[in-house]
């Protein structure tokens, strides 16, 4: 059964119903998104013991991880697949940092600004991800295809290295590409407000500039970020469903990822 929220996340939601080129839309109830599962609630805890989600991909650094475990209830076994990706963890390194503020105020400030040094705009981030992640983006396919019942996958914010796996695999199933886009942006509106401030006063506070950067890398989600991502696959790799081949995805397990998420009344070409 489909679930459609995860009380004590933000940006928590299903891919399912998103429209196919050529018909069709994609399944519901078998692949979601989401942000950090370290504040599920009680009644979030119930609600993903129900979900019928049996896999937990986590792209989060291990300090990511360490300092803000994900919270499951124990009533349920999952798989967890840990693929760390460090490109796009400028949120959970501004939280790291933050973390040892109290003890070293400007080593931590030094840390968040060495970040963003290091991360010039969302285009360039995504690109660079896109360049080492292939094995990490195709493992992640692969888990999808793999897992008995649905998949989640998150990273801090979900909306950084989470928005480009998710990306990537709805458009190797045939998602129509605005479709693919408007995802991608919705992980802006669901950032708005607490969990955006939060994150933009725990910068603030270590006396780093809150400039326009910093807010775009934190919580934004900008069209053409997704876009230049894609592009780049187009150019080095023809699409998406090549650059997963390229990471290690075998065109049995594409077929496989295809058929779990594509409507069964419209199959892939």
């Amino acid at each position: 059964m489909a679930v459609s929220n995860l009380e004590g996340t933000y940006n928590f939601r299903d891919t399912g119903g998103t429209p196919l080129a050529g018909g069709g839309r994609t399944k519901p109830g078998v692949l979601y998104r989401s942000d950090a599962l370290s504040n599920l609630t009680p009644q979030g805890l119930q609600q993903l013991s129900g979900s019928g989600i049996s896999v937990i991909v986590d792209f989060r650094t291990p300090a990511e991880a360490q300092m803000a475990p994900d919270r499951l209830p124990v009533s349920v076994e999952f798989t967890k697949v840990n693929l760390p990706l460090l490109e796009g963890a400028f949120t959970g390194t501004a939280q790291e940092a933050m973390q040892r503020a109290g003890l070293h105020p400007e080593a931590a400030a030094r840390a968040v600004q060495a970040a963003l040094d290091r991360l010039p705009d969302l285009g360039e981030v995504y690109t660079g991800m896109l360049e080492h992640g292939a094995p990490e983006f195709a493992a992640t396919a692969r888990a999808i295809t793999s897992a008995q019942g649905s998949t989640l996958v998150h990273c801090t914010a979900g909306k950084d290295r989470t928005g480009v796996s998710i990306a990537l695999v709805l458009d190797a199933v045939g998602v129509e590409q605005d479709a693919v886009i408007a995802d991608y942006q919705q992980s802006e509106r669901s950032l708005a407000g607490e969990w955006s401030e939060r994150m933009l006063g725990m910068v603030a506070s270590m006396g780093v500039p809150v400039n326009e950067q910093i807010v775009a890398l934190v919580t934004r989600a900008p069209a053409d970020a997704i876009r230049t991502a894609l592009a780049w696959v187009q150019e080095h790799h023809g699409s998406s469903a090549g650059y997963l081949r390229s990471g290690g995805l075998t065109d049995a397990e594409l077929f496989e990822l295809r058929a779990r998420l594509r409507d069964q009344d419209h199959p892939a070409a």
